[in-house]
């Protein structure tokens, strides 16, 4: 059986760094590229708000391309639309077969996914989908995967999320009705070590700042 040319819409964070890992041990997929849309006024990933320097890394670690996309912020969703198809144009030329995305369980997003896709000749995979989120977390720290929480929302966790390792400990802490996974956007994560990568990428915490109604923890890149 030949392995569909696959590219994996990468924030970043831990669901699409986990979708990767499905993906490399999936003979059905081949995953060629990862594509990252960023906001062009502070080339940073959008929400996540990882450096265009640490997305490189990621990419290097995986041994893959990345095709980065800069938005406007903030971005209506007609711009949005138009840089998703630039992006498909550009994956039309090169064959790809497959578009695959980290989301877990919201189906509004997955249907503007694939309404998105809709006509373009892409298949759309969705790695994790419908997975258990607490077990799925429990599975990624099992696993070695290691993030930093860049971004929380405070209407929903205490400041001090920001910034953390997204482990164990930071599963326990969580808030009732929290998802394991933040996957309604009560957090988002940097994934710096993991089965996805050929090594770690070598990061600390940075800054922690409120801006937008969000706090946002910084991960900066280090020698060691």
């Amino acid at each position: 059986m030949r392995a569909k040319t696959t590219w994996l819409w990468w924030s970043s964070g831990k669901d699409s760094a986990w979708s990767l890992h499905v993906l490399q041990n999936d003979p059905r997929y081949d995953v060629t590229r990862l594509v990252t849309t960023v906001t062009d006024r502070f080339q940073r990933v959008a929400m996540h708000a990882v450096r265009v320097e640490l997305l490189r890394r990621q990419a290097a670690a995986a041994g893959l391309d990345l095709l980065i996309s800069e938005i406007p912020y903030p971005c209506p969703n007609e711009r949005y639309a138009q840089a998703v198809q630039e992006i498909l144009a550009e994956a039309r030329r090169d064959g790809v077969e497959c578009m695959a995305f980290g989301d877990l369980f919201l189906e509004d997003i997955r249907a503007y996914r694939e309404g998105l896709l809709e006509g373009s000749g892409f298949e759309p995979v969705f790695p994790l989908w419908g997975r258990d989120t607490r077990q799925l977390a429990d599975e990624m720290i099992a696993g070695g995967l290691v993030a930093y929480v860049t971004c929380i929302d405070p209407k929903v966790l205490p400041a001090e999320f920001a910034g953390r390792r997204y482990d164990a400990r930071f599963l326990e802490d969580l808030p009732a009705g929290v998802d394991p996974c933040g996957e309604n956007g009560e957090f988002h994560t940097f994934v710096c070590e993991g089965p996805m990568f050929a090594g770690p990428i070598p990061v600390q915490p940075g800054v922690r700042e409120e801006r937008d109604g969000f706090v946002f923890g910084d991960v900066v890149a280090t020698t060691d």
